[in-house]
């Protein structure tokens, strides 16, 4: 339970709720503002040099995301003095399910929802890589939605800024391996957004035939169900793969592209529904679509229509009719800056600028807030929190307006 110094936010009506992949949150009524919010804490953050400085990228980021299908921080919780400062609260929308809940569950999901979710996914990813930002954890989980189908990409804790040097490596140790582009399971040390473009493939088909494309039990067997359906790629599509993975596609038969197979996914793989899944699902990350090409696709000009008609904040109506925003899918400039990273050095001194951080973030008017140890609440809210969760759609069906 969290509430202001002069008891603004209640401890009725406080309840565990468990987005899939992010720190022990709960949900809480802010009555200053009048909204359900969410405080995400941010465990241990202190262990090691890499993780805070992950920590502190993903708490910027949070405070530079100004999207609607982008969840970011509406508050930080006031820090403790810095000697007894081990935990970050941010507090975010409280969002009620994600995907994953609602494509395993028995609600039954129409074309128009695969739409309404797929271009609010493409139109957050959009404004996301324009900021220069690879998410590198797309999956069902990491897609928060409510009940009336709005949706907010999560978890950012394995993002970071794009790397325009091609020589620099990165880490292979990212998006869960159901979702995980071709080039990253052949072990290219450097990659581009395009496999976040990739995971929402994977998705999108995920919505359509209610069950997980590629799933299997090792990262060699991913590859191998991906060139089941793809064929084997070309040695130009293979070019940035290290030679064990090479050697493990050419060892074994060629195999010819078996993409007709996708329309078997359900009624709703529409030529262009698997029109669009095949720009998507491209072996070749030079050749894969990307986020802004996706949206202008035919396929989601309904699921446009129906989010600009009654589901975003971007657009109003008045007594004469509805009012349209210029910029249907807005993109951020300038980009996000991650130039603060480069003289961190070590763990004290990412602490003190996180502390500082945090406190120059709530200069202002209004009371700051923080946790009040002695809260009923309080012993609940610093638990794990329970596997046993209420789920969305056990309590109501999505809506399409």
């Amino acid at each position: 339970h969290c509430e202001h110094n002069q008891d603004a936010l209640s401890q009725q009506g406080a309840r565990e709720t468990e987005p899939a992949a992010l720190p022990h949150r709960w949900s809480v009524t802010d009555h200053q503002r009048w909204k359900a919010s969410c405080p995400q804490k941010m465990p241990n953050v202190f262990q090691n040099l890499v993780s805070c400085k992950r920590v502190f990228r993903e708490l910027k980021m949070l405070c530079f995301f100004k999207h609607e299908n982008v969840l970011s921080a509406l508050d930080i919780l006031q820090p403790p003095h810095i000697d007894y400062f081990e935990e970050i609260y941010v507090v975010t929308e409280l969002m009620q399910s994600d995907l994953h809940k609602i494509i395993v569950s028995p609600q039954p999901l129409s074309s128009d929802h695969a739409k309404v979710f797929l271009y609010q996914i493409l139109r957050g990813l959009k404004y996301l890589h324009s900021a220069g930002i690879l998410h590198r954890d797309i999956k069902p989980g990491n897609l928060l939605v409510n009940s009336n189908c709005v949706l907010k990409i999560c978890d950012f804790g394995l993002a970071r800024v794009e790397e325009t040097d091609e020589s620099r490596h990165m880490t292979q140790e990212v998006v869960t391996q159901y979702y995980r582009a071709p080039e990253i399971l052949m072990g290219s040390r450097h990659y581009s957004n395009s496999i976040d473009i990739w995971s929402v493939g994977c998705i999108f088909a995920e919505l359509l035939g209610r069950r997980i494309l590629f799933q299997a039990q090792s990262p060699i067997q991913q590859l191998d169900l991906i060139t089941d359906l793809l064929g084997t790629p070309s040695m130009e599509a293979m070019r940035t793969a290290c030679e064990g993975a090479r050697a493990h596609i050419l060892r074994g038969p060629h195999k010819q592209p078996s993409l007709p197979v996708l329309y078997t996914l359900s009624s709703q793989a529409t030529h262009e529904a698997v029109h669009l899944l095949c720009r998507m699902l491209v072996f070749d990350p030079s050749k894969r679509i990307s986020a802004k090409d996706a949206l202008a696709h035919p396929y989601l000009d309904e699921g446009r229509l129906r989010y600009h008609t009654c589901m975003c904040k971007c657009c109003y109506t008045t007594s004469s009719g509805r009012v349209y925003t210029s910029d249907f899918e807005p993109v951020t400039n300038p980009k996000f800056d991650d130039g603060f990273e480069k003289n961190l050095s070590s763990v004290r001194q990412v602490k003190e600028i996180i502390h500082q951080f945090i406190l120059e973030q709530q200069k202002g008017s209004r009371v700051p807030l923080c946790i009040n140890p002695q809260s009923a609440a309080f012993k609940s809210f610093i638990r794990k929190p329970s596997s046993s969760v209420d789920v969305m759609y056990e309590e109501q069906s999505l809506v399409l307006e």
